[in-house]
C-alpha cells in the first residue's frame, strides 16, 4: 500500500515585538474609510472621558482584500465552536 504525501506545513513565523504591543490594545470602535490606493482602519476606544484614537492600520486594497477573508474564515470556525454570535440591538454605546 502506498503512503499518501503529506500535506506541508505552514511556515512557522517568529514575531519579535516589546511588551507593550505583546499585551495588545483593546478596541470596541472602528472607523474606516478609503481611497483608490488604501484603506484606513481607525480603531478607537469609546470610554467615559470620550473616545480615543487607539490605533491606525493602512494597508493597501489588496491586503484589505486578504483581511477580510482571514476575519470571515476565523469568524465561520469561531462560530463553529462556540455558536452564533449575537449582535447589540443597538449600535450606539452609552456610558452613564
Amino acid at each position: 500500500m502506498e503512503e499518501q504525501p503529506k500535506a506541508p506545513k505552514p511556515a512557522e513565523i517568529q514575531i519579535n515585538t516589546g511588551d507593550e504591543i505583546l499585551r495588545g490594545k483593546y478596541s470596541n470602535n472602528l472607523i474606516a474609510a478609503h481611497s483608490s490606493d488604501e484603506f484606513i482602519l481607525d480603531w478607537l476606544i469609546n470610554s467615559p472621558s470620550g473616545v480615543h484614537l487607539v490605533s491606525r492600520i493602512i494597508v493597501t486594497p489588496a491586503h484589505m482584500k486578504r483581511v477580510i477573508d482571514v476575519l470571515k474564515e476565523n469568524l465561520d470556525r469561531y462560530e463553529k465552536q462556540f455558536g452564533s454570535i449575537k449582535e447589540p440591538v443597538t449600535a450606539e454605546q452609552k456610558f452613564h
